[in-house]
């Protein structure tokens, strides 16, 4: 499932394409993802100016002048591409034909200027969803979520308050979307290592100091996955339809049986199941 260094990256990838611009035609080419989409979806959003392109968490906010809000989660197999726009990387180099529609294009916007938005979803796990603008804070789907891994809320201290106490691993309150925003299976992997610190250890038994360096590594993590466009793993696609390139600087995530990359360590990478996911660390230098 996309985490949050994709959908941050399909969410600039977009903004050229839908920030500002009118929705000149929605189009839906099924009832529902993976659940029914909301009444007069389509109605809804033709016409409609996106005001502000968001990311909360996992989730794509799209702020209409309408005073809605169009909720998107790319699922498993998610991902919106765009077509009809200047191709940001190849100078000179214009997109203006579309291409055919696939069977699971389900959803697509007709943006103002020839743009079209592109939602495919062959596993149909993704959602879409409008709300309120003002009321958006209490959908059931953002109500719970804590606070964003970047943002300045998210320090030493409050992950040190919110640890207190929990003897579950680290691995899994870093995953608990309560906790800390976004985060998921791959970057909490890379920063445990980055930071030393074993998956297994309980929440409760990491220090002051540790922590410190935990916030900074999980920054730098999703910082660096974010400028390299994300980790193309599965169904992973950039809004222009590129692959990810963070995969190629994972230090332990997928790389069980091979040497720890961390300087002076002479471990392996070692693999263990927490709670049906696989967690990748190194035995010697993760503690």
């Amino acid at each position: 499932m996309p985490e949050l260094p994709e959908v941050e990256t399909v969410r600039r990838g977009l903004l050229p394409a839908m920030e500002g611009a009118v929705i000149e035609r929605a189009e839906l080419r099924r009832a529902d993802l993976r659940w029914p989409f909301p009444s007069d979806m389509a109605a809804r959003l033709t016409g409609a100016r996106v005001l502000a392109l968001r990311r909360r968490s996992k989730y794509l906010l799209a702020d209409l002048d309408r005073s809605e809000t169009l909720i998107v989660h790319l699922g498993m197999s998610g991902r919106m591409t765009v077509s009809g726009v200047p191709a940001p990387h190849v100078p000179g180099k214009f997109h203006f034909d579309h291409p055919a529609l696939e069977k699971h294009d389900h959803v697509i916007f007709h943006m103002e200027g020839g743009a079209r938005v592109t939602f495919n979803d062959p596993r149909r796990f993704g959602a879409m969803d409008l709300c309120a603008t003002d009321a958006q804070g209490s959908h059931k789907l953002l109500a719970l979520i804590g606070p964003e891994p970047l943002g300045n809320s998210f320090n030493a201290a409050y992950l040190a308050a919110q640890l207190a106490g929990k003897r579950t691993p680290i691995k899994a309150a870093l995953l608990d979307q309560r906790i800390v925003a976004g985060l998921g299976n791959i970057y909490v992997c890379e920063a445990l290592h980055r930071a030393s610190i074993h998956p297994a250890r309980a929440a409760h038994r990491i220090g002051a100091a540790r922590l410190e360096r935990l916030v900074r590594e999980i920054r730098a993590t999703l910082t660096e996955a974010i400028a390299a466009g994300g980790s193309s793993l599965r169904d992973y696609r950039q809004a222009d339809g590129a692959l990810g390139y963070f995969q190629h600087g994972f230090k332990v995530y997928g790389r069980e049986a091979q040497p720890c990359q961390q300087p002076g360590c002479a471990g392996t990478v070692r693999r263990i199941v927490q709670s049906g996911r696989s967690s990748f660390y190194c035995a010697t230098c993760q503690r």
